[in-house]
């Protein structure tokens, strides 16, 4: 099988690692430069320094022919094409692709979030620009859940949801991914897995919040309960089934990223709360926080629907507003009690 996956930050060159183990995989960076000295030392040093990288792998730079080279190697029998960029770049990226000559008969996006200025989904951008799955050559989906880049790169146990409408999709994901210590379930409920993914980084900046302040264990596991219930609701709203987030790509997701030492989105929210600013935060992290990027987009998204998120409200104000930490628990414990199931 041949696999190529667009986008070497961490968790693309971890991925890449993994299936190239098993398969003919490509990796493309947009920059040049990094393509080479991924070739040169078998690491990404910028993003995943230590590793030692599969010596099959190969690799592609460049967003014009580097991007054409790449898409070749896929042009022609088992294929698949993964997006391992952020939810800021897939447009441009899937642009791009539909104008190259080889087009990717299965492609799978791995990125969390909301677009800002459109509040898409990434499924909304892909069908935007490939057409409806019905209408399109090209089957897609989305490949999410609890993982950090740097374990999986370490080949230490992770288990995944891969979410299509196409069956043929799921099962390519399936034939690429699921090896060694990676395992593969699949789902149809993409809006689901997308918005799992999406709030739980949103929620992680709450628990590191919380952790900052030294507010205990029963506090966070209280946030995160909650939390879910705010994930749920809004998912809902936008047509993915409840069930989805009791799943890897709902809770086991939150989990990970609101427990997890390697969490970005959690270190984000235990900073603010120990009282450092956000931009000397981010300016420090070295690498994106999507809980940052799309807090609001989740938050404008529940006021369109009428919906009651009181966790995502409080971590915009601190992030946005220049609420005090303090002052925000404080007023999510002053809330009005109610049945805790009434609307999730």
């Amino acid at each position: 099988m041949k696999v190529t996956v667009l986008g070497a930050g961490a968790w693309g060159t971890a991925l890449a690692h993994h299936l190239a183990q098993y398969h003919e995989t490509v990796l493309w960076a947009r920059d040049t430069q990094l393509a080479q000295q991924l070739a040169q030392h078998q690491q990404n040093t910028a993003y995943l320094p230590g590793i030692a990288l599969c010596p099959d792998l190969r690799y592609a730079g460049g967003l014009q022919d580097g991007l054409h080279e790449a898409l070749q190697h896929t042009a022609h029998g088992d294929h698949l094409c993964v997006a391992a960029v952020p939810v800021a770049g897939l447009r441009v990226l899937c642009q791009a692709i539909q104008q190259s000559a080889y087009q990717p008969a299965d492609f799978i996006w791995v990125c969390k979030g909301f677009e800002a200025d459109t509040q898409a989904l990434p499924h909304q951008i892909v069908a935007s620009i490939f057409g409806a799955s019905k209408d399109t050559k090209i089957r897609y989906g989305v490949l999410s859940g609890p993982s950090f880049a740097r374990e999986v790169a370490q080949g230490l146990p992770a288990a995944l949801t891969v979410a299509s409408t196409s069956a043929q999709c799921c099962a390519r994901a399936v034939e690429a991914f699921h090896k060694g210590t990676i395992r593969i379930y699949t789902e149809q409920d993409v809006i689901g897995v997308e918005v799992g993914g999406a709030v739980k980084n949103v929620l992680a900046i709450a628990a590191g919040l919380s952790d900052g302040l030294k507010l205990g264990m029963n506090a966070r596991a209280a946030l995160l309960t909650r939390g879910l219930a705010e994930m749920a609701r809004l998912g809902a709203a936008l047509g993915a089934h409840a069930q989805t987030f009791m799943g890897l790509s709902g809770v086991g997701d939150l989990i990970l990223t609101a427990t997890g030492e390697l969490s970005r989105n959690r270190a984000v929210g235990q900073k603010l709360g120990e009282g450092l600013s956000l931009e000397t935060i981010l300016g420090s992290l070295g690498h994106v926080a999507e809980g940052v990027r799309c807090a609001q987009t989740v938050l404008a998204l529940a006021q369109a629907h009428s919906l009651a998120m009181p966790i995502t409200q409080a971590v915009c104000a601190v992030l946005f507003e220049g609420a005090a930490p303090h002052a925000i628990v404080q007023g999510l414990l002053a809330r009005e009690g109610k049945a805790e199931r009434a609307g999730y």
